[in-house]
Order: C-alpha cells, then structure tokens, then sequence
C-alpha cells in the first residue's frame, strides 16, 4: 500500500456491442436417433440492414435434413431478427458440438431500399453449443480392481451381455502406484449417487481426513493436495451444519426431522473433531453434539438410539443398542476422549459385560477395544471372528450369517455396504493394536487384497458408511506398509497383442494413469515387474435395457393421459407407484430417480407439491431429472406425481427410465422404462419392475 493511503479512480462505465449475433435453440439433451429442429435466430442491433449468411458446420456425429424451401441467408434490417432451421438427429454418443456461423455479406443487391452495410468490427459471429447424446437404457458401470505386487502376471476376460445398446460400451485402465490414489483424486465424488443428506454429505468430508493423515505420515502431503482436500473440508463443514439441531444433535434432513439421530450425531462429532487439525471447526458444534450424545446414556453405559440405523439390513435385535453404543463410544474414542473418562468408562463396562453373536458388531467391538487399549478382550473378539471369515484366493472377508456365498469369487466389485463395513472394521481392529505382529500384518494385507477388490471406479465402494470406514481403514494400512517403491512396470496386452506401457516410481505414486481400451469383448494380460505394488482396475461401462426386477420393490410408472390427446405433447402427469416387497418389514432410505423424455422438463409447480407428499423429504431438480428422497418405503403401495413439461420439441422420442432403490442396500433396485404420452412407441406406459 502506498504511504499516502489507498487510492480510488472514478467510476466508469464500460459498453460492450454486437452489431449482430445468433443465438440457438436446441435440447439440453436426447437419445440416439432421436431427432429435433435446429433453430437459429439472427438479431441486428445496427440502423442500417446487413446481408447475412448462415452456416451450420458440417460434422460426422449428425444427419442433417435441409428443407427445400428454407434458404439460409438474406436480409436483415435495424433492430430485426430473422429465424434459420435445420432438422437434426443425433446419430453418435457424447458430447456434440452444434456450430453455427452468420457473416455478414458485401452485396450490391439492394435491402428493400437500403443498400447493406459490412460491419467495420465484427463481421461475423460464431456460436458453438454441445449437445448431450445419450444411449438411453440403465448405465451399468463395473470395476475390476487387482492389486498387484512385484512379478505378477494375471488375465481378465471383458465381456458384455447381448442386450447392450448400440454403441454404448467403452472400457478404460487406470493404474496407481497408491492403494489410496484412486479416491484422492475423487474426493468430491467417491460415488456415483446423489448427496442430498446430511448423512451423505459427510461421505465427501470425513474420506478427506483419513487421507490427509495417510499423506502426511508419509511425507506426501504437498501443498496442491492440501489445498484442494482443506476445501471439501471446509464447504462440508458449512453444508452439515444446515443438518444441526438446536439441541446440537444432527439428522438426515436436519429441523425437518422430528429429532436428531444418534448414529450421525456420533458420526459428526468424530469426524469435526480429527478435522480440527486442518480447518477451523467451531468448538461449540464438538461440544453440543458431545453433551447430546452424554444425555442419551443409559444407566446400564450403552446409549438411547434415537432415530433410524443408517442401514436396517445390519440390525440384528439386542445387537441393535450394542453396535449404536459401540459405534458412539468409538467416535468418543477418536475425538481424543481417554478410556478412563466418565462416560467412555461407563460405556466400555456396558459392552464388556455384553454378549452378542453378530459379526457386525463383534467388528465394531473388537475395533472399540483396540481403541480403549483393551488388549486381551480385543484379542478374544478378533480370535472369535478368525473363525468366522471367508478366505479364498488369498483375501480374506465377513459377511453377514445367511448370506449365500458367491459360487466363485467375483471378478467384479459385487459386496454388498454390509459386507464392506464390517470387514473394514475388522481391519481397524487389527491395526489399531499397541503392536501389530507380522502375522497380524499378513492377515491385514489379505483383508486389504479384498476391500481394494470392492472399490468402485471412483475410489468409493457401494454407499456412503462403507466408503467412510473402508477408506479409514486402507489409509491406516497404507500408513503402517508405506516405503519408497523402486520402479514398477505394468503391461497390459489386448486380444491381439497389442501392449500398453505404464511406468511407476516415487515421484509419480500418486498420479492416475489411464488409458482406453479399444478391444472389447476380450481377455486382456496384465503383468507387473520390478519393486513394489500397483493398483490396477479395468472400469467397463455400458447401457441396457431395464433389467428383471432383484423382487425387492414393485414399481409401476404410469403417464396421465397415457395417449397422445388433448395437449399431451406439451404436459403430462407422471405417476410413480411404489411398495417394498423384500424380506425387511421397511427398507432405509429409498431414493427414486425420475429421467424425462428428451425435450421435457419437470414442472415447478409441481415439484413445490411432490415436496409436501408422504415419505418425501427432500427433492432434487435437474433439467431433465428429478431425484426424490424417501424415509423408506413398506409393504404399502405409496404414489408420488408430479408434472413434465415439453421445453422443446424432440421427435422420434425414445423410452425414459425410473430407477428405485435403497440406498444403504444398493442391491435392492429395480429398473422401468415409460414412453411419453406422443412419443414414437405407442402403448407400454405402464410397465411393473
């Protein structure tokens, strides 16, 4: 600053003109062979008229129909608009660009009784717009992750069903030298699903600390990574705070809820807690969660669960108030809490003194343990689960009891959130003993091999408390095994013999390399030389059609009217009906997501009134999406409207889909196609997944 102050210019202000410019108008989005009307408009902002030509630039990815009438060029005069039209359908998938150029002409022909003028600046305009093109059907995505350690040699098979839409199939390597390289780069979006609870919003800030803590106790926190992970600390910590209470408890869908929960209360005074070595975190928000969680103590030591389990599938009667306290007596563990504090003592004697035969939680005990310096009772409880784990393959897993086992080992990440949690537990409960053995170090890497098996493409797992644990879990692995790697080659060969290279040190251990693979179907080799480990994992990608129902839910989506009648083509009601139909008496939270004809979008109004039906407690709009988040669902039908309203006229109008599931069960879903109301296919507007 200068030693006389801080100076001020004047205001000024700045015109920016055109003396013409097109604008278009087209879909945000269709479906392969649909087809729609291209419209440019051209405004001239001069006093004078200008002679224009328009020019829609050829490309390889469209067909373009001219009408024989339609001339693209001609006269415009002062403050006139004059409309251009192409018929276009869309013939690849992807990104489209649409580009349109107007210039304007030196012509001796007259305008009228003008002569047209040229424009000393900006003679010509260009708008380039994209076009999303879609496949249409149900996106399956799958991943096939293998860890791979010094000389290694190992084959994959690609294969994909005969009911794949046209096209729509693409595969692509990526290799790491990190187990943890994966989700940092991903931090924002572990899983493809929707964010819109509190929750799941801490899936994108509690992953951040495990890995900053991984990164900084082996010496590769950089700056970049620091700044980037300090971030999603910081607009998560903002964002969960909207979920608080004024009793300082926390819930799914914060004051909408009747009361806060005590499993996310624990599960955001943990994770606010170990961020406070990295971003400021308001110490009243620790303090009033931690004082709730003291007042929902019990005289026995274990805690009051207030509130819904994220996951009823783990429920498993008198376990249900062992794991919650096991879980809450955990957070209060690593917030910093010491064993022999009041309340964490008197939780400890509660869960000492209790019995239990469900893996999940001697999981969660057996870690509970570990953390309380409870040596020999935690040596009991992982002695006890030894027994009850799935080795195959060198890997090691748990799973819940009556779950059927796969016949063979699945080459795709296929475990259920239960499954991965538990496991995951399990692995924390070894590394955090006082001393960790090497056969217990052997064991962990085996746990590790399979976890790493289950990741998704995004470096998450199957939803949102998985993902939370497993990434703990791996990065405090990670942390105990890491050591400088000597050079590691990967090699991957195609079906033909065609070889791809990729190379991994120290000083690139952490970046994502990847790579398209053109040959599919196929058997792909993949062999690893030299010193250290990679992770691999082949991510293959694919549309269906909806697939049968997994028997868990009945959904039926009907259109009103469902004939082309009256103004169909521009409005129609959209009405979901849905009931539970699988083994639980109710599921978790149910999320419905609601695509829309190419060309429609959903209706405002509308949309304000689905937000008062029963079940809902919150919606999320897309421009051609509608995201609906239930409590849960029953036994009972229940039926959710709202309206569609044509933004844009598209032709030849293909199936729109409705995907139903359970979010912390994300096997239980079920798939339906619709047609609208004027759409190309005529019937079938009620379908029953």
């Amino acid at each position: 600053m200068s030693p006389q102050g801080l100076g001020l210019a004047p205001a000024t202000t700045l015109t920016a003109f055109k003396p013409f410019f097109v604008e278009l108008a087209l879909p945000y989005a269709v479906v392969r062979h649909e087809a729609f009307t291209l419209v440019a408009t051209v405004f001239n902002y001069l006093r004078q008229c200008l002679r224009v030509q328009v020019t829609l630039a050829e490309s390889t990815e469209l067909e373009v129909s001219v009408s024989p009438d339609e001339v693209y060029g001609g006269c415009i005069c002062a403050d006139e608009a004059r409309t251009f039209r192409w018929g276009v359908r869309a013939t690849s998938l992807g990104e489209v660009n649409i580009t349109v150029s107007t210039e304007a002409l030196s012509s001796e022909e007259l305008c009228g009784n003008e002569m047209p003028v040229v424009p000393a600046q900006g003679h010509m305009d260009t708008v380039i717009k994209p076009l999303l093109v879609q496949p249409g059907g149900i996106l399956v995505e799958k991943a096939h992750n293998s860890l791979l350690c010094q000389e290694v040699t190992e084959e994959i098979s690609l294969e994909v069903p005969e009911n794949i839409l046209e096209g729509s199939q693409r595969v692509h390597i990526t290799v790491l030298g990190d187990i943890m390289g994966n989700a940092l780069q991903n931090l924002d979006r572990l899983l493809a699903m929707p964010y819109g609870c509190g929750e799941q919003n801490m899936v994108r800030f509690a992953p951040n600390i495990y890995i900053q803590q991984y990164l900084e106790k082996s010496g590769q926190l950089h700056p970049d990574i620091r700044a980037r992970a300090q971030g999603f600390l910081q607009s998560g910590y903002q964002r969960e705070l909207l979920y608080k209470h004024d009793d300082g408890s926390y819930s799914a869908f914060g004051k909408s809820d009747p009361s806060g929960n005590t499993w996310l209360t624990a599960f955001v005074l943990k994770s606010f807690g170990q961020a406070r070595a990295y971003v400021a975190i308001e110490e009243r928000h620790i303090t009033d969660a931690l004082r709730w969680l003291q007042k929902k103590q019990l005289g026995t030591g274990c805690f009051l669960s207030v509130g819904t389990l994220f996951n009823n599938a783990l429920q498993g009667g008198v376990s249900d108030e062992l794991s919650l306290s096991a879980y809450v007596t955990a957070a209060m563990l690593e917030l910093g809490l010491s064993p022999t504090d009041p309340t964490v003592s008197s939780a400890l004697q509660c869960l000492e003194a209790a019995a239990t035969d469900d893996l999940y939680t001697q999981a969660l005990l057996a870690y509970v343990l570990g953390l309380a310096g409870r040596g020999e009772q935690q040596r009991t409880r992982l002695q006890s689960l030894a027994q009850h784990s799935v080795s195959r393959e060198g890997q090691l897993h748990w799973q819940r009891k009556g779950k059927a086992l796969p016949p063979s080992q699945p080459s795709w990440a296929a475990a259920a959130p239960a499954e991965v949690e538990m496991t995951a537990y399990v692995l924390l409960a070894y590394l955090s003993q006082p001393q960790v053995s090497s056969a217990d170090m052997g064991t962990a890497s085996r746990i590790v091999r399979w976890l790493s098996k289950q990741q998704n493409p995004y470096g998450g797992f199957a939803s949102t408390q998985d993902t939370v644990v497993a990434l703990q879990a791996l990065a405090k692995y990670a942390a105990l095994t890491y050591g400088s790697n000597g050079d590691l080659a990967v090699t991957v060969t195609s079906p033909t013999g065609t070889v791809q290279d990729f190379v991994l040190n120290n000083s690139n251990r952490l970046v994502v390399q990847q790579a398209a693979l053109p040959e599919l179907p196929g058997l792909y080799g993949v062999q690893a030389r030299g010193q250290g480990c990679a992770l691999v994992q082949l991510t293959l990608r694919y549309n269906v059609p909806p697939p049968p129902s997994t028997g868990t839910f009945d959904l039926r989506v009907e259109t009103e009217p469902r004939e082309c009648r009256g103004d169909a083509s521009t409005r129609f009601h959209l009405i979901l009906r849905a009931r539970y139909t699988g083994e639980r008496p109710a599921t978790n939270m149910v999320v419905i997501e609601a695509k829309l004809p190419s060309g429609y979008i959903p209706d405002k109004s509308s949309v304000v009134q689905l937000k008062r039906q029963k079940l809902v407690k919150k919606v999320e709009v897309e421009p051609d999406e509608v995201t609906i988040y239930l409590d849960k669902l029953t036994k009972e039908d229940e039926t959710f409207t709202f309206t569609a309203r044509q933004d844009f006229p598209v032709r030849n109008l293909q199936p729109a889909t409705v995907t139903l599931y359970d979010y912390y069960e994300t096997g239980d879903r079920v798939d339906v196609a619709y047609n609208a109301p004027c759409s190309s296919v005529a019937g079938s507007h009620t379908q029953k997944g």
